[in-house]
């Protein structure tokens, strides 16, 4: 394989790894907003009941 091929592959996967890890980060963050609407909404129905 030539060198620019075994290139273009390493700077590929790297794209691709930062895109893994570009979703992955926004997944996270997306699941901790909503645990965050939970908490909030079940404390504030507390507070109603009493």
């Amino acid at each position: 394989m030539s060198k620019n091929n075994e290139a273009n592959r390493k700077k590929n996967k790297k794209k691709i790894d930062q895109k893994k890890r570009k979703t992955q980060n926004a997944e996270a963050e997306r699941k901790a907003r909503l645990k965050q609407i939970r908490e909030d909404f079940k404390a504030r129905e507390a507070d109603n009941k009493l």
